[in-house]
């Protein structure tokens, strides 16, 4: 019996699937499970078995070839093994589909392959290669939830890790086509279960098809039982026959039952979409929709790469909590998904350095917060792990007498450069304006600006920090200004460097350019962007506290550690009450405080109306200070929600950051006076 479908996954790190290799019938070496005992596939006509199996019983060249909708043809598989069927259906797509067309793939595993074995199964192919070269390049670790992967302009790959009855029933997406592969029912009757063919139907469009290489008759019962109709058709090679199907009309989804509120908008034309704010947040936003071809117009007062995104080099990283909860499982999957989005976009490197991040234990209660996450969340090396002071030293190139916990794919980022590369994007046009006001506009929205012009759109992203909530649509978003200045230092020739980032009660990465960053001040309900030196002087003080060698060095060095004489910036973030994002549709705060009204006498009385949006206004907002591991993911998601394609991230995780969280909590609170005067306030 899998958990139920709101319930948190572990932030856990999967067990890896274990092979030996066996000689087939053309004693060729093919890959063999030793948990289920069985093989992936045949290297003799494996890629054959596919193609019969799960492409041709799909229909698929001949569904591709007419594919014209804005939207992307979804294809869902449980079992992804080697990748041999994405692949193939991939290669179908690019033979068959127009230039227009797109594709989404999605599949769940529960033991991932490592790297290596992933790239020897593939190797069996060679006119997959440069499809699977792709695919090893971004394989991620093996972490339960979803990875994103860019195949090509394209082609989109969503990996759900983990048992796959759990992943389908999280997933938030509906599927066009459907690969039931796995082990056969014999040897892994675990996944073939009723729950299994119930969530596949609840997450199908009208419509979807279905194929399968086995005809158990557990598979034919549990189908029918879900809504699928199914028929019996010539089987692959020695075997007669296998399954293909279809399911009309797929089951009403109740998964909003308990959260009606969450119920996404309905989908509506994407041509253009304006987004207001060039931060981190917005610029992720434009590129994520110019990439799925939508005409993005960015808006913003000052440039792209500006505000609290406007930093020379700020460091990627995250604190995640010794107890899972939902922001810990978004800033995890967040951290991922920045890192493949930067080796994808700057594979050279120019805008970020994946050197590593030492997140440092300087207090007991740190040491032991620490040490509670490690025993609660067994999560790969790769990702994070404990080191002691010595290994801390040894990373980072300077003495340290503190151990702490390690992240050696994070790294540091160029916010401003980073910006100012993703508005530089085909299909994002930037214009250097203040939006004053927005009004909808039949199934559109009419911008004002502060000089008068007009500017019309399909839908609209707000993206503007602090500032986000300044609009009569937003008005009800709580966010707090966090003021926040870091420190630079020009450092003389032959001074000691840092290898690694340094977090701690401030953070401080390696030097860029002979410059030392370090910082930052926080000072919450602050909006002053003035530069101040009692500001250099914390920055100075908290740096010498956690490496007090290596600021020693520095002096040593001849570096001028004045706070006086030191350059810096202030800027403004914003933080919502949970200090988690804000991403997805605006609510209509009004409707809400009405519909939902009895909560505040009894949260049990759940109202089955679904919650009530402005249509086609989003938000990305409230990152605070870790911008750069939630804002690029936040925007996929947005972008994915406006183009009509699977999520990713698992539906609990999608409503977390939903905007109207709070709406629903400050009723059950019977703080809905509250949440009233800030509809109609200033938004402070």
């Amino acid at each position: 019996m899998t958990a139920a479908p709101d319930a948190l996954p572990p932030l856990a790190g999967l067990q890896i699937a274990r092979l030996d290799w066996r000689r087939d019938d053309g004693d060729e070496e093919v890959p063999h499970s030793t948990a289920f005992d069985d093989v992936y596939f045949s290297r003799h006509d494996g890629r054959a078995e596919t193609e019969h199996v799960f492409i041709h019983a799909n229909r698929l060249p001949e569904r591709l070839k007419v594919w014209q909708e804005p939207r992307p043809f979804v294809i869902g598989e449980t079992g992804f093994g080697t990748g041999l069927n994405m692949l193939c259906a991939w290669a179908c797509f690019e033979a068959h589909a127009p230039p227009t067309a797109r594709l989404h793939l999605i599949s769940t595993e529960k033991f991932p392959l490592a790297r290596e074995d992933l790239a020897r199964a593939l190797a069996a192919w060679p006119d997959l290669a440069e499809r699977a070269a792709r695919l090893v390049a971004q394989w991620p670790e093996p972490v339960a939830g979803v990875h994103r992967l860019w195949l090509d302009d394209r082609v989109t790959l969503d990996l759900h890790f983990g048992d796959t009855t759990e992943r389908l029933e999280r997933l938030d997406g509906r599927v066009d086509a459907w690969f039931l592969d796995g082990f056969a029912p014999s040897k892994n009757p675990e996944m073939w279960q009723p729950e299994l063919f119930a969530a596949m139907a609840a997450r199908s469009r009208p419509g979807a098809t279905l194929a399968t290489f086995t005809c158990a008759g557990v598979v034919k019962r549990g189908l029918k039982a879900a809504g699928f109709a199914w028929r019996k058709v010539p089987g692959f090679g020695r075997k007669r026959e296998m399954l293909a199907g279809e399911i009309a009309v797929p089951p009403e989804d109740r998964r909003r039952g308990a959260t009606p509120w969450f119920t996404p908008p309905a989908a509506r034309p994407a041509r253009r979409v304006v987004v207001v704010g060039a931060g981190i947040a917005g610029t992720s936003v434009a590129a994520a929709l110019a990439r799925r071809g939508v005409a993005v117009t960015l808006v913003d007062r000052e440039g792209p790469g500006s505000g609290g995104s406007g930093n020379d080099q700020g460091a990627l990283y995250v604190k995640l909590a010794a107890d899972t909860n939902p922001q810990s499982r978004v800033y995890l999957a967040g951290l991922l998904h920045s890192r493949r989005l930067l080796e994808a976009l700057d594979p050279e490197r120019e805008l970020w350095r994946p050197c590593g991040v030492l997140q440092l234990a300087m207090r007991d209660k740190e040491e032991a917060r620490q040490a509670r996450f490690l025993a609660h969340h067994p999560l790969p090396e790769r990702v994070v792990h404990g080191v002691s002071a010595n290994e801390a030293s040894r990373l980072s190139g300077t003495p340290i007498d503190h151990g702490g916990l390690y992240y050696p794919e994070a790294g540091w980022v160029r916010p401003a450069a980073l910006c100012r590369r993703l508005a530089a994007m085909p299909g994002v046009e930037f214009r250097r304006a203040e939006v004053v006001e927005m009004t909808p506009e039949g199934d559109g929205w009419t911008l004002e600006m502060a000089d008068g012009e007009r500017l019309a759109a399909d839908q609209v992203v707000i993206a503007t920090a602090a500032l986000a909530n300044r609009f009569a649509q937003t008005a009800a978003l709580p966010l707090q200004p966090v003021r926040g200045q870091v420190s630079r230092l020009t450092l003389p020739e032959g001074t000691p460097t840092l290898e690694r980032v340094v977090c701690a009660g401030g953070y401080v990465p390696p030097p860029l350019d002979g410059t030392l960053t370090f910082g930052a001040t926080f000072a919450p309900n602050r909006d002053e962007t003035d530069e101040r030196e009692a500001d250099h002087a914390a920055n100075l003080a908290e740096l010498e506290a956690t490496l007090p060698a290596f600021v020693a060095a520095l002096r040593e060095a001849g570096a001028a550690l004045d706070p006086a004489e030191f350059e810096g910036r202030a800027a403004v973030r914003a933080a919502s009450p949970d200090k988690s994002p804000y991403a997805g549709p605006v609510p209509v705060a009004e409707a809400w405080a009405a519909d939902y009204a009895r909560l505040a006498k009894d949260a049990t009385r759940v109202p089955a109306t679904p919650g009530r949006h402005h249509g086609g206004l989003w938000i990305s907002a409230a990152h605070g200070s870790r911008g750069l591991a939630s804002a690029p993911l936040c925007a996929e998601l947005i972008a994915s929600r406006i183009c009509d394609e699977p999520l990713p991230l698992e539906a609990p995780l999608v409503d977390h950051l939903h905007p109207g969280r709070r709406l629903i909590r400050d009723l059950i609170q019977g703080k809905q006076d509250a949440a009233s005067a800030r509809g109609i306030g200033n938004g402070s």
